[in-house]
């Protein structure tokens, strides 16, 4: 894979390896195609300016010159963050334009292309998003410069594979078809951020509100949303895989609303919301058991009821005995309150509590 470096303005402890984005990556390879193109032979290794401040310093993968153009590729190094374009290949090939054209964007094999409105990147255009764009832009320029020609060349990316790869990521439900997008906003891959996952919901919820939807669902996990699709009758862009990003769903909303959201999950996870958890992971959060048991006494929950959620290892385990109580529409209220509370007062929020059998076990907010 090759050794990559990383110098920042400022440096900041951590334990874990940080990598690059899609869009460092591609930076780099169009600085080397062009480098090539424009005869100024080929660096040993690629120095790319990150949009934050700091550089990137990356070893080149493939090289080549053709009759007219030059191709390069950056292997792509995610760190410790398990990234699914982890290791691929990212390959940008340049070719000269006509004086005057700028810089154009191609999507070659693997990188997808824009279908739906919605996104910062038009339909019809490659799935290259503004940052890296102006990375490479601003890149070919500084090339181009040494020479004295202007920057007047077409820049094809491809990700060999990333077609197969793009089927695991939530471009096809943002209309991104063909495969994956060229990302990064610092140019790092910050691990374990999941900064991709939420770039997905919010571009999602921008995808929903640029085709007119009021009404979005943002469940947890496979059989909330399942449950959804049964129940709802919505079309597969209201749905959002919010995963256990509750905060950067609710906050996202806030700023740009809908009408109304359903929020569907497991009762392990709606409940650290109601406790007021904004990341339900189970890394990242913690059930306060004590907290819960409190709760649910003060609402009137049975003895028995009590005892066993404390010896219950999976919390889902007590709703195959509530003793009557309405343990998970309990939840699902207070669930409901910290999210509209978050959503802000323009989004109606309800709250399905999912059983493990992918039936409704609680429901608070609209019918």
């Amino acid at each position: 894979m090759g050794e990559t470096s990383y110098r920042a303005p400022v440096a900041e402890a951590t334990s874990l390896r940080r990598g690059w984005t899609t869009g460092t990556c591609a930076t780099g390879a169009a600085s080397a195609a062009v480098s090539a193109l424009l005869g100024l032979g080929w660096p040993d290794r690629v120095r790319v300016r990150l949009p934050r401040g700091g550089e990137a310093t990356l070893p080149l993968a493939e090289r080549s010159v053709e009759q007219d153009g030059a191709t390069a590729a950056i292997r792509k190094d995610a760190g410790d963050d398990p990234d699914v374009t982890h290791g691929c290949l990212v390959r940008v090939r340049a070719r000269p334009l006509p004086k005057g054209s700028g810089v154009l964007f191609r999507a070659g094999e693997g990188v997808g292309t824009v279908t739906r409105a919605g996104l910062a990147i038009p339909p019809g255009e490659p799935a290259i998003n503004p940052v890296p764009r102006a990375m490479m832009r601003d890149a070919v320029a500084r090339i181009a410069g040494l020479v004295g020609v202007p920057a007047d060349v077409e820049l094809t990316v491809a990700i060999p594979g990333g077609e197969a790869l793009a089927a695991r990521t939530l471009n096809p439900r943002l209309g991104i078809v063909g495969g994956l997008s060229i990302l990064g906003t610092t140019g790092v891959v910050i691990p374990y951020s999941c900064s991709s996952w939420v770039h997905s919901i919010h571009r999602g919820i921008d995808v929903a509100r640029a085709a007119g939807l009021e009404h979005l669902a943002a469940c947890t996990g496979s059989t909330s949303e399942a449950f959804v699709r049964r129940h709802l009758d919505l079309p597969e862009m209201a749905l959002i895989d919010m995963g256990d990003f509750a905060g950067a769903t609710l906050r996202y909303l806030r700023r740009h609303p809908v009408r109304r959201l359903t929020i569907a999950g497991g009762i392990g996870k709606l409940a650290k919301l109601a406790q007021g958890a904004m990341d339900l992971h189970s890394a990242r959060s913690r059930l306060d058991r004590a907290r819960l048991a409190a709760d649910l006494a003060a609402a009137g929950a049975p003895a028995a009821l009590l005892e066993r959620l404390q010896r219950s290892a999976v919390l889902g385990g007590a709703l195959e005995d509530t003793e009557g109580f309405p343990l998970a529409d309990v939840v699902a209220e207070r669930a409901r309150y910290v999210a509209q509370s978050a959503a802000g007062p323009l989004v109606a929020v309800e709250v399905s509590v999912v059983g493990r059998d992918g039936r409704l076990a609680g429901h608070a907010g609209a019918a």
